[in-house]
């Protein structure tokens, strides 16, 4: 792994090395069972006929698999998973051998701000919950958007703020209340953690950064056709965009 790890890098690696063991189970739960819907409808965005797609803060690698499921084995597709946290990089290959996808489904080390890729090398890429990880979002996506072929396809997913006043109080009740307390009796001190960091730093991000910020961010990055779908009452945000050129 690199020294050179911004600030929100090391924050992120130490947030969640701790985690993998139960992540995808209570990813599930805390989320209230959206975040396997907002997966899919990021996933139905980017799927090639062939060819590779790379999957940024890969994790555990739900969504790599899940991109290898959906493809289906006819279809040639590869998925190559990136990720800072060696931690969760390891329980993602144990997932990768069990469900017999170690042929299609590749999981290294890396950082999204400086991939370790040539540039127009991939005919897609998903990223997964990374902007309020990174120093640069811009910068970021940009990098993104350097590994992508002309004409590939990139989607992301990410948690988001409602806007109206209802469900923007209730989302605010649940992630500085219910969330904390949730994460503690069913994940203990770790993830008791990582509820009472969500639901600030989402705010925080998306006063920075809002969604119409990020849609422009996407295009000066090289993207076209960029798309952005609210999801869950406002709790969740898939985007979508063409990568520009022939």
């Amino acid at each position: 792994m690199p020294a050179d790890l911004s600030a929100p890098n090391r924050f992120a690696r130490d947030l969640f090395a701790p985690l993998p063991a139960r992540y995808d189970r209570l990813a599930e739960i805390l989320s209230l069972g959206q975040n396997g819907q907002w997966r899919s409808a990021m996933v139905g965005r980017v799927l090639p006929a062939d060819g590779v797609i790379l999957d940024v803060a890969s994790g555990t690698a739900g969504v790599a698999l899940q991109l290898a499921a959906r493809s289906g084995a006819e279809s040639g597709v590869r998925i190559v998973g990136v990720d800072l946290t060696e931690e969760m990089l390891r329980h993602g290959r144990r997932r990768v051998a069990v469900a017999g996808m170690a042929d299609r489904v590749a999981l290294v080390a890396g950082r999204a701000e400086r991939l370790p890729f040539p540039d127009a090398c991939f005919d897609a890429l998903t990223f997964t919950y990374l902007l309020r990880y990174v120093s640069d979002p811009q910068a970021t996506l940009t990098e993104l958007a350097r590994v992508v072929k002309p004409g590939g396809m990139v989607a992301s997913l990410e948690f988001c703020v409602p806007a109206g006043a209802f469900w923007r109080s209730a989302w605010w009740a649940y992630t500085r209340l219910l969330l904390p307390a949730g994460g503690l009796l069913l994940g203990g001190r770790e993830w008791l953690e990582v509820g009472r960091f969500l639901g600030p730093n989402i705010s925080a991000h998306y006063r920075r950064y809002p969604v119409a910020w990020t849609v422009e961010a996407w295009q000066k990055a090289g993207l076209t056709e960029v798309g952005a779908r609210v999801m869950s009452l406002g709790g969740g945000l898939v985007m979508w965009g063409t990568r520009a050129g022939r």
